[in-house]
């Protein structure tokens, strides 16, 4: 806007709200219509004196005693508060842009020594990232990106939680996303900084929008994902401190999981976004080898994805159905485990308890059950060849279920082929191996597994050979098996 106008702007009259509509008469009209902003009702003359009363009062106050503005007053966060929903409007977030309103709230941030003042700036930008040319306009301002991203490291958890979604946001724009990335990957702070709440916080939602911007990271980046891994735990130089060299920087593996830890009883969600995060850790050789290393969190994570798939999923009286509801979870935390099991060494045993094997036979269990029962619905009705194309299709698009039955197969086939007699016993006695279960584990490790079906089976024939037998009835392949 021109000089003329930001002096008639500033002033006039305070509005302590967002004005209504206007009414309908001929003297207002015109006037109105040249105020609304684009087809909102929302007034263009009261969005810029809220932003002008702002920096004045920031103005005024630095001038006073070099604070900066430390309290807003409670007509001051209302109005403040109401600009942060009309940004979630596209017309809003444009007229936002035009009036530059990104190096305005920039530079509150900086002044601000009031964390709710920052958390509501952040949070006005963060709506106003919603929209494709705003975001990109956003992510472009290199002052308030190198800002955002030291924002990670102040201590109010509200203010953490608008800077990570804000980011988040920014990082699902195609556009810009590999700008963050560079940003990210050159700025030192941000990992121990997203460390430190991981390990520390407890609050649920910033530890789940946490959770979704390293996974999010991870997985657009694996040389991030690597940088990160190499620089803390085991695999850092001890003598390498953080961006201030006060200390080595922390375990981003222990980070993970210790927020895993916390969420495990709070929220499924946030929990399945840090078990992705943790199996995409074992897809690079720097990040398994950091787990079972010397001193490495392997032996923790490997006891804690056992509690979770033991005791809070796949239950023996959970419906076949659950499977489908529990697979986020259930995936990465059997890949893991599937990962940890194979790199077994100097410094690093799996602990195997029955309890796991036998939730392994559950899930290829409750997999068989499943694909009987959509056959059975398939068959039934006029709709029978509809209804197949659909299963089908649906299939083919459950990649997510694949992967589990994948990885749970791989986990299984490596315990078993190991597994001595008196294991097997201890299966069988406890229920956890039953001729329903080990007909559909059989039936799920052929042909990849040959080996370990031969090697159950042998053992079997010792221990319960009428099982034995039922495994080769149903797999002729199997008969010249004594």
């Amino acid at each position: 806007m021109s000089d003329s106008s930001s002096e008639e702007y500033s002033n006039s009259p305070v509005m302590d709200r967002n004005p209504s509509p206007p009414p309908e008469n001929e003297e207002t009209e015109p006037t109105d219509e040249v105020d609304a902003i684009g087809a909102t009702v929302y007034s263009k003359h009261w969005l810029f004196s809220t932003l002008t009363r702002l920096i004045q009062a920031i103005t005024e106050q630095n001038s006073g005693n070099g604070e900066g503005l430390s309290e807003l007053s409670n007509e001051q966060e209302d109005e403040l508060c109401k600009v942060w929903d009309m940004a979630m409007d596209q017309d809003v977030a444009g007229f936002l842009q035009e009036f530059k309103a990104a190096e305005i709230l920039l530079g509150v941030i900086a002044k601000s020594r009031c964390p709710r003042l920052t958390e509501i700036c952040v949070g006005i930008l963060g709506n106003m990232a919603c929209f494709h040319d705003t975001c990109l306009d956003l992510s472009q301002n290199e002052d308030l990106g190198a800002v955002l991203l030291l924002l990670l490291g102040d201590t109010d958890p509200p203010t953490l939680l608008e800077t990570c979604r804000l980011l988040l946001t920014c990082m699902s724009q195609a556009d810009v996303s590999s700008l963050w990335l560079e940003r990210i990957s050159q700025q030192p702070s941000v990992s121990p900084s997203l460390c430190f709440i991981m390990s520390s916080s407890t609050s649920v939602d910033l530890l789940v929008k946490v959770g979704e911007l390293v996974d999010k990271l991870f997985d657009e980046d694996e040389e991030l994902m690597k940088s990160w891994v190499s620089s803390g735990g085991c695999l850092g130089d001890k003598n390498e401190g953080d961006c201030n060299g006060d200390e080595p920087r922390p375990d981003v593996t222990t980070s993970l999981l210790e927020a895993a830890k916390q969420l495990r009883s709070e929220s499924s969600e946030g929990l399945e976004v840090y078990l992705h995060a943790i199996q995409l850790l074992t897809t690079v050789h720097v990040g398994i080898q950091a787990m079972v290393c010397e001193d490495g969190p392997g032996g923790a994570v490997w006891a804690f994805l056992c509690a979770v798939v033991c005791e809070d999923l796949c239950q023996p009286d959970d419906p076949a159905l659950s499977l489908q509801e529990q697979k986020g979870l259930l995936g990465p935390a059997l890949a893991v485990l599937s990962a940890l099991y194979a790199c077994q060494g100097q410094h690093f045993t799996a602990d195997i308890n029955m309890n796991l094997v036998g939730s392994a036979l559950r899930v290829l269990q409750y997999h068989r059950e499943n694909q009987l029962n959509r056959g059975q619905e398939g068959h039934s009705g006029p709709d029978h060849q509809q209804s197949q194309e659909e299963e089908v299709g649906r299939g083919e698009e459950d990649e997510q279920l694949t992967a589990l039955v994948e990885c749970t197969c791989e986990l299984l086939a490596s315990i078993l082929v190991v597994m001595s007699r008196d294991e097997v016993s201890e299966l069988i006695k406890n229920r956890l191996l039953t001729e329903k279960n080990c007909l559909s584990a059989t039936k799920a490790l052929l042909p990849q597994h040959t080996a370990a079906v031969q090697h159950l089976v042998g053992v079997l024939s010792d221990v319960e050979p009428k099982l034995a037998d039922s495994v080769r009835k149903e797999v002729p392949s199997l008969k010249a098996q004594s």
